[in-house]
């Protein structure tokens, strides 16, 4: 037995001294092994060359049975770890997934009621998965936007905030919670966010949306959603969405009303300083945190927003381009008005004809 061991050390030794693969390895002394047991049951007992492979059949395998079931833990071993860490990390899966283009078994499952739909289908949970949003703001406009956007799929969300949360936010924006008071709202935005879907990606921008950066950030997305309450931004990422021909869906809130539209003049309709020239006196359009908001508000019109997203990026049913459809929470009545371009328009005044 000794000489058979001492053999095998050989051919592992030479094997490692010339940088032949471990299969190549293994299977050698695999061979050196059957080569023994042949010997064993063919050979008379006492047989010269018996006696010097170990004169027994019944130790040789002995021998081999342990080095099998050796083999067969170390395999189910490395099976169960490939498993668990699977389950551990289902981003990973997801990523790899997102990379292939390819949805996982659990993101079918967890899109079905999407792909159900004759309107979407395949080709529009696809597109969601493909397509990139970037949304302004992660106060009560962005809070359903943007957990919204999350769970339906949409694969690439920026965000861009420089507030924290505040114990006054919580009236209204969902996407944080208590324990978060303090935290820049962009992180508490993207931890509810992938607590929600894993399978996403979130891109937290915690700085102001300003003209510095503004256009090249939006050349990394096909939509933005502005959910802010300042004209200023407002108008800026009107200019930039115009600059980089991308939708902006824009919505605003005051006290019980609410009102959306799609502004897309590079395909049909007007853009937002078509609509409003200028930023209305102070004191005629005041704040939320100067006239106040009813608390459901902002997640009725933020809905209504991720809808027009979804839309937009799926082909389905009708955007709101060239209307603003206005919510009368107080009353309980909808409606919308036309919106026409106008030609003079700063900002796109040369992407459609006059008249």
């Amino acid at each position: 037995m000794v000489l058979v061991l001492t053999m095998a050390a050989a051919i592992w030794g030479i094997g490692v001294w010339m940088q032949a693969p471990k299969g190549v390895r293994w299977t050698a002394i695999l061979i050196l092994f059957a080569v023994v047991l042949l010997i064993q049951i063919t050979l008379p007992a006492g047989h010269s060359l018996r006696q010097a492979t170990g004169g027994r059949l019944d130790l040789w395998l002995v021998l081999g049975g342990g080095v099998l079931l050796v083999v067969l833990y170390r395999l189910a071993l490395a099976n169960l770890r490939a498993l668990v860490a699977a389950r551990e990390t289902p981003e990973a899966e997801a990523s790899a997934a997102a990379k292939q283009g390819a949805f996982t078994p659990v993101e079918l499952d967890r899109y079905a009621r999407h792909i159900m739909l004759r309107e979407v289908g395949g080709p529009g949970q696809k597109a969601l998965k493909q397509a990139k949003v970037l949304v302004i703001g992660a106060g009560g406009l962005g809070s359903p936007v943007l957990l919204y956007l999350a769970a339906a799929g949409v694969g690439t969300i920026g965000v861009i905030d420089a507030d924290e949360v505040d114990n006054s936010n919580l009236q209204r924006q969902v996407i944080h919670r208590d324990a978060d008071m303090g935290m820049p709202k962009v992180f508490s935005a993207r931890q509810a966010m992938l607590a929600q879907n894993p399978h996403i990606e979130v891109r937290a921008y915690n700085r102001r949306f300003s003209l510095d950066m503004a256009p090249e950030l939006l050349a990394e997305y096909d939509m933005v959603i502005d959910g802010t309450d300042n004209f200023d931004t407002r108008y800026l990422a009107n200019a930039c969405a115009v600059a980089a021909g991308i939708p902006l869906i824009s919505g605003a809130l005051s006290q019980w009303e609410g009102q959306v539209s799609v502004f897309d003049p590079a395909r049909s309709g007007p853009c937002y300083r078509c609509v409003f020239p200028e930023a209305p006196a102070g004191g005629l359009a005041p704040s939320c945190a100067e006239a106040g908001v009813i608390g459901p508000l902002p997640g009725v019109i933020g809905s209504i927003m991720a809808v027009e997203a979804i839309k937009l990026i799926t082909g389905a049913g009708a955007p709101l381009r060239g209307e603003m459809l206005i919510y009368d929470a107080l009353w309980g009545e909808t409606r919308k008005i036309a919106l026409k371009h106008r030609a003079d328009c700063p900002d796109c005044g040369d992407l459609r004809p006059s008249g």
